[in-house]
């Protein structure tokens, strides 16, 4: 009898348990009841709202976009020395001038980029007793158009032309005390055309690479008469510049690599350096190579201390590295400031 009760007990929890759950899950119908929401303290407008609609006159700007940037820069550099006839310290009255005209103009838009620039330089020593000579002298004028790849490449083709404007002289000692000279060059003679298409590296504006894959150089000497000037003097490496002698013009079709680097690496000092190497692809063993480096400190708004170096290796002009330096004090006028 102890466990029947104790079965009805369980029994009767458990029915209790089920008819709560059941009274819980009931829905409740609220339709009956007047319930009523309180009314939104917040102001209402009730009505149509009338507007009149603005007339705006359109501006017009008249201006224009320039996707130009040019600059150009002159440079004077005067030097020049003097001495008393009993100046016992030894010495020549000297004086010398050099004058420096380099233009840029870069275009820019969308992806296409075209630059050109020209860099004229020349410039003459004369000393007491002596003949004047040529301190510096070239004409370069490099043009480029490019269209963009990606991020950091470009397709380009390039044109480019350099001579010189004055005539180059050898000066040497006979041995009797007299200075003589051989004629070794002139304006085109020599004189270099060059046409090349490939892919330029740009990772940054100071820096870049063209990889010419297809590079065509045209060397003109148009004064035929400097074979025969140079071989009466006795001048054995003299070669014509590469040019058959008696010809005027010789084509060559090489593989290219130039890299320009143009950045102010310290406040108020700026570095500029060229490089370019020329392979010809029927003669690998006459590889040349070109590099020029600028370092220009300004010292005030108009005036610059200038150091400029050039190594060239060329076989067709000689077996041995050319080299030149110059350092120059002078003045500069920028254009547009």
């Amino acid at each position: 009898m102890k466990g029947l009760y104790i079965g009805l007990i369980f029994l009767l929890t458990l029915a209790s348990g089920l008819k709560a759950q059941e009274i819980d899950t009931v829905p409740i119908n609220t339709n009956d009841l007047n319930l009523r929401l309180k009314r939104s303290p917040l102001p209402s407008r009730v009505g149509n709202i009338e507007y009149k609609p603005v007339q705006l006159t359109p501006v017009v700007i008249d201006a224009k976009v320039n996707y130009w940037n040019t600059r150009t820069s002159v440079g004077i550099n005067l030097n020049q020395a003097a001495f008393s006839n009993n100046w016992t310290g030894g010495g020549v009255n000297s004086l010398a001038l050099t004058g420096l005209i380099n233009h840029r103009a870069e275009y820019s838009r969308e992806g296409y980029s075209y630059v050109s620039e020209v860099i004229l330089n020349y410039g003459k020593v004369r000393n007491k007793n002596q003949s004047e000579k040529k301190t510096v002298d070239r004409i370069f004028w490099d043009n480029k158009a490019a269209i963009q790849l990606s991020k950091n490449w470009y397709f380009f083709g390039s044109l480019s032309f350099e001579s010189q404007f004055d005539e180059g002289y050898r000066f040497f000692d006979d041995g009797s005390g007299n200075e003589q000279r051989n004629l070794l060059s002139r304006f085109m003679s020599p004189g270099y055309l060059t046409e090349s298409i490939g892919f330029e590296y740009k990772p940054s504006k100071y820096f870049s690479t063209r990889i010419g894959t297809g590079t065509a150089r045209q060397t003109f000497v148009l004064d035929t008469s400097l074979v025969r000037i140079n071989a009466a003097a006795g001048n054995s490496g003299f070669n014509n510049y590469g040019v058959p002698a008696g010809a005027t013009f010789k084509n060559e079709l090489a593989f290219q690599v130039v890299s320009n680097f143009d950045k102010e690496v310290a406040k108020n000092l700026n570095l500029k350096a060229r490089y370019m190497v020329f392979i010809p692809y029927d003669q690998l063993d006459y590889t040349n190579h070109r590099l020029d480096v600028e370092l220009r400190a300004k010292v005030n708004k108009f005036m610059n201390v200038t150091v400029t170096g050039v190594g060239l290796y060329d076989k067709n002009t000689t077996d041995k590295i050319q080299a030149s330096q110059t350092l120059a004090l002078g003045m500069v006028f920028v254009f547009p400031r």
